[in-house]
């Protein structure tokens, strides 16, 4: 199944490949043809001891001109092969990474970053070996073998016949090493995946590593998985070293004794031509070198699809983004949301939100407050449709959520994060990022509105600054007025904001704040909020507790309720006042 998936990436390159294969046979034509040559050579000149000029030099002509025939095509016809291999992978590494960009984030929540790496990375690049040097070693050697076989033929029927059990023997050694290979390898493929996600979250997580002094627990741990990896190659290494070369070998001395039996046997009983038996164990010879070649290739060839395997099930994966249902192309106009009683579960078993309903105005504020795991980010996801929604119903503008187009959502509703995320590139290729066909004068315009030109114009480069790694070289309160760019740039009908203002200074937060104010105006905006000082001018608070919404109203309305916001902002007033002093 693996297999015929993988050759079903050839189907375009059909032509090409044909072209490959005819160079192939000609090839191993002028390769089989050279003993042949030689057993004339041998048997009706050098052993009568006859050296006429003319056929001896067409002889030797037609010798060399098959090795330099041979040569060219075996170059061409190797080219030609490799060719398609790499753009087969080409082909195959861009439809996984098509692939990841659909994906839901409910596959991501369950799959470490650095094990997908892997699997788009390593085991990609072990495909390739499949088709760069497995697939193209065994078509070329297993034509060889038949060339062989059939110059052997022409040679002596009787014994080329009692060659014939050399291949049930070889093919059935080639299938015992697959089936005892097979778990090894996937065993070795998965602990280098799980090297290579314990490598990427050290990395990323350095800072809190070195700060709780965890580097020996940490390296300890890596070399855990490490020596498990050791272990699983070492098997694969036992299995190498018995099942390969070794028992080729075997095979091929096995066989040579037969065929000197064979004829030795037969120089009792009439005499044996010596250009025939140079010729035949020159072409077993010939045979067994390819045998060798594939069997050498059969530990990549497992390395290949139990690769291939794990690059399929990431193709086949169902858990993608939430698509559009419906027909007709609905458009946000007002930006009017309205949540009737939603429920919503990540595992399915335990429900984050029960019962969610409320509903925001064109040009309103809604806030979502309330202690850590209280459903607020919950709440967000779903609007951003980055989960199905199974229980009650979402509309903007009357629509149910799941009829948008992606591109209608993503172009009119602007997100901020509260970790903001800049991609490596420059400034502008940042604020750009929505939109690749902005122009200049709007990326300065949305920088100005978020006021972050204030500090773009005093960078070395300006607008044209290289970005590293998700914006390390900048503050987090620079990171933010970035993302707000890039979302203004975007000019969306609503506004989701999770803590905009939450990891920034005291000076950065006032400029925030006041191009907070002006980007909601005229746009429904739905906030995260952790500090309560930041909401109170919201048109609507909502108070969740345990995937509830406990109490809603204005900030007024909900401090002479006197209930859990009351005592959430009593709490923080306190803590502000008590760090003031």
């Amino acid at each position: 199944m693996v297999m015929r998936r993988l050759l079903g990436y050839l189907k375009p390159h059909r032509k090409t490949l044909i072209c490959a294969f005819i160079l192939l046979l000609l090839a191993t034509g002028a390769e089989v043809a050279g003993p042949l040559l030689a057993k004339i050579f041998i048997d009706d000149y050098l052993t009568p001891g006859i050296f006429p000029a003319k056929p001896l030099v067409f002889l030797g002509g037609a010798y060399l001109g098959l090795l330099l025939a041979g040569v060219v095509m075996q170059y061409f016809q190797q080219f030609t092969f490799h060719r398609i291999a790499l753009r087969v992978i080409q082909q195959l590494r861009v439809d996984v990474f098509g692939k990841v960009q659909h994906l839901g984030l409910s596959f991501f929540d369950r799959m470490p970053g650095g094990a997908l790496v892997s699997r788009i990375t390593n085991d990609t690049e072990a495909v390739k070996e499949l088709f760069v040097s497995v697939l193209s070693t065994f078509v070329q050697n297993l034509v060889l073998i038949l060339g062989v076989f059939v110059a052997l033929f022409l040679l002596n029927v009787e014994l080329a016949a009692y060659c014939l059990v050399l291949l049930p023997l070889i093919c059935g050694l080639m299938v015992v090493y697959r089936r005892l290979s097979h778990r090894a390898y996937r065993e070795v493929r998965r602990k280098l995946s799980e090297l290579n996600a314990k490598l990427s979250e050290s990395i990323q997580g350095m800072n809190v590593i070195q700060a709780l002094r965890q580097e020996g627990r940490l390296k300890r741990e890596f070399g855990v998985t490490n020596r498990e990896h050791y272990l699983a190659n070492m098997q694969t290494t036992r299995l190498n070293g018995l099942l390969l070369r070794p028992a080729v070998d075997l095979i091929y001395l096995l066989t040579i004794m037969a065929v000197l039996t064979f004829f030795g046997i037969g120089m009792e009983e009439s005499a044996v031509q010596i250009g025939v038996l140079y010729a035949f164990i020159n072409l077993l010879d010939r045979m067994f070198e390819p045998v060798n070649q594939m069997m050498q290739q059969l530990s990549f060839l497992q390395q290949s699809l139990v690769s291939a395997s794990r690059v399929f099930e990431l193709l086949d994966e169902e858990r993608l983004a939430p698509a559009r249902e419906g027909s007709g192309n609905p458009e946000i106009t007002r930006g009017r949301i309205v949540f009737d009683n939603v429920t919503f579960s990540y595992d399915g078993k335990t429900d984050v939100l029960k019962n969610i309903s409320f509903t925001a105005e064109p040009g309103q504020t809604v806030a979502l407050v309330g202690h850590t795991g209280s459903g607020k980010t919950s709440i967000i996801n779903l609007l951003m449709r980055f989960y199905p929604l199974k229980k009650g119903r979402i509309t903007i503008d009357g629509v149910p959520l799941e009829r948008y187009r992606d591109d209608e959502l993503r172009r009119k509703m602007g997100l901020v994060l509260q970790d903001p995320f800049l991609f490596v590139g420059t400034v502008e290729d940042n604020i750009r990022f929505h939109h690749p066909d902005l122009t200049d004068a709007e990326i300065r315009e949305a920088a100005r509105f978020v006021q972050a030109d204030s500090f773009i114009e005093k960078l070395p480069k300006g607008y044209r600054e290289p970005v590293g790694e998700r914006g390390a070289t900048f503050s987090s309160g620079q990171r933010q007025l970035l993302s707000f760019a890039r979302t203004m740039a975007l000019n969306p009908r609503i506004l989701v904001l999770d803590e905009a203002t939450a990891h920034v200074d005291t000076e950065t937060e006032e400029k925030i704040q006041e191009a907070l104010s002006r980007m909601r105006k005229g746009r429904t905006t739905i906030a995260i909020a952790h500090r309560l000082s930041t909401v109170q001018d919201a048109d609507l608070i909502l108070v969740l507790h345990r995937g509830e919404i406990l109490e809603r109203g204005t900030h007024q309305e909900l401090l002479a309720h006197q209930g859990l916001y009351h005592k959430m902002y009593r709490l923080q007033q306190g803590m502000e006042e008590s760090q003031t002093g």
